[in-house]
């Protein structure tokens, strides 16, 4: 039960959210996009720029300077960068106990400094093309954008530390989640021998309905990306994507981790950058740690295409680990693997076998015994989408299966602090084998990896514990596996 208090607090957060109002330093306004062909359109930094959705997904291309692929990002998306910014705005400060104006700070003061003069320019570039489509003055500003970016490591890794700092209660749910189940494989593994990647995404529904964008990047400098990624964020954040040095990515966070160095560079800035200018995994895990703020801790998964090895890098912010090998694979489920890690940066309990994470990596240990020498792209997509519990010795779509289902579950996820029916789970599900990527092509699906749909409406009626999620709260449709290529134009 929630007490009086947040209750109170969450009446008052929907309220001003229904009203149009801010809190305490103004998350964005609804944009209402002029009609016709807007000076916006015929800018020169629209050139070549384009979206069209299919299958639930947006898809975005986008190329230039830094701030050129950032005034077309904003431009392009301009209403769902608004939105997105409305949902965490509630989220962050409604989880936190801190408003708006606590976060528009630490991007200002904390991570902008940090943040390389090139994602500056994309993230400078992103507000001025929401603007651009906002009737009545700017939307959002700088901060705004910033914030968004950082809107996973700021709440779950940053307020903690600070909390902690200050001698603050931490508020129950900020707290270093675990999100998402991922595999890689190659050698003896796979079909043909060479790399297949698997990953789905587990958020808070309200975060996974807006996780719909797939992002074809052709910058002026560096590496073209195919990826996944949330409205306004310049990097993939639940981190699915390929580059056309053929570094195939994806991540699994650490449960229960604790730590962020307020001098370090952003997370999202240095996966991004990862991303862009990587050509080995050397160069991934290089690029990640110059820098490492802590925030968002991951085991990175990553593939090369070159040469057919793969890796895992357990990154947390005193310590770190890369193994690697041309024939074997790795998995995550959020459990950390380096004891160090373990023992001096989480709470992480490895003897509980019935926590999601380590279910989870029991039943990845099944299926890669089981698979073995069978696992393709088909066989990736059935993985994301099992729903046998190892706990229970059965099939049934719970917090311990690959594709999680909180929601329909009393037991809630008590290690990420979410409650009993959190509306949390599997959100939507990606794969990639090695010719995929080396044709810079993915498979993703919108929703539930499994199919299954989420109604907002029935569930909050049934719930009255989550209506301060009501204004963000809205239907989760599953669609169906769509793949996507870079330079891909509209179907017709």
């Amino acid at each position: 039960m929630k007490s009086r208090r947040e209750l109170a607090f969450a009446v008052a957060l929907v309220t001003a959210l229904a009203a149009g109002a801010l809190l305490a330093g103004s998350p964005a306004r609804p944009v209402a996009p002029r009609e016709g062909k807007s000076a916006a359109e015929k800018d020169a930094r629209m050139r070549g720029a384009y979206r069209f959705e299919d299958s639930g997904w947006i898809y975005v291309h986008l190329e230039g300077k830094p701030e050129e692929v950032g005034y077309q990002h904003g431009y392009l998306l301009a209403a769902e960068i608004t939105d997105a910014l409305r949902a965490v705005t509630l989220d962050s400060t409604y989880r936190t106990k801190r408003d708006w104006n606590f976060f528009r700070a630490t991007a200002r003061d904390i991570l902008w400094p940090h943040t390389d003069a090139e994602y500056q320019q994309e993230i400078t570039g992103i507000t001025a093309g929401v603007n651009a489509r906002a009737a009545g003055g700017p939307a959002v500003d700088v901060w705004d954008i910033v914030a968004l970016n950082a809107f996973e490591e700021v709440s779950d890794y940053y307020v903690p530390v600070l909390n902690a700092e200050e001698r603050k209660p931490n508020p129950r749910m900020a707290v270093a989640p675990g999100n998402c189940s991922a595999f890689v494989a190659t050698g003896s593994y796979t079909k043909d021998h060479k790399i297949v990647m698997a990953h789905n995404a587990w958020t808070s529904y309200w975060a996974g309905e807006r996780w719909r964008i797939i992002f074809d990047l052709a910058p002026a400098a560096g590496h073209r990306i195919l990826m996944d990624g949330f409205p306004g964020v310049i990097t993939s954040d639940d981190d699915f994507g390929v580059n056309d040095a053929g570094i195939l990515v994806t991540e699994t966070t650490i449960t229960q981790f604790h730590g962020f160095d307020v001098n370090g560079k952003p997370e999202f800035a240095r996966s991004r950058k990862a991303m862009q200018y990587a050509e080995s995994i050397d160069d991934y895990a290089r690029i990640l740690m110059d820098g490492n703020n802590g925030g968002y801790a991951n085991d990175w998964l990553i593939g090369d295409n070159k040469t057919g090895e793969i890796a895992q890098l357990e990154l947390g912010l005193k310590h770190h680990r890369l193994w690697r090998t041309k024939d074997g694979y790795f998995v995550g489920s959020n459990f950390p693997s380096d004891p160090r890690v373990m023992k001096e940066e989480t709470s992480f309990n490895p003897k509980d076998a019935e926590s999601s994470p380590n279910a989870r990596h029991a039943r990845w240990l099944e299926l890669m015994a089981q698979y073995k020498g069978r696992i393709g792209a088909d066989e990736a997509a059935q993985f994301l989408s099992d729903h046998y519990d190892t706990v229970l010795k059965r099939e049934l779509p719970t917090e311990r299966t690959l594709c999680g289902h909180v929601d329909t579950r009393p037991h809630g996820l008590p290690e990420w602090a979410w409650d009993h029916y959190y509306p949390g789970g599997a959100v939507q599900g990606k794969v990639m084998d090695s010719a995929m990527a080396a044709a810079m092509t993915l498979r993703a699906r919108i929703g539930h990896p499994c199919g299954a749909n989420f109604a907002s409406k029935p569930f909050l009626a049934a719930h009255k514990e989550y209506e301060w999620q009501a204004a963000i709260l809205g239907d989760m449709k599953a669609g169906p596996w769509t793949t996507f290529h870079s330079g891909e134009q509209a179907p017709r």
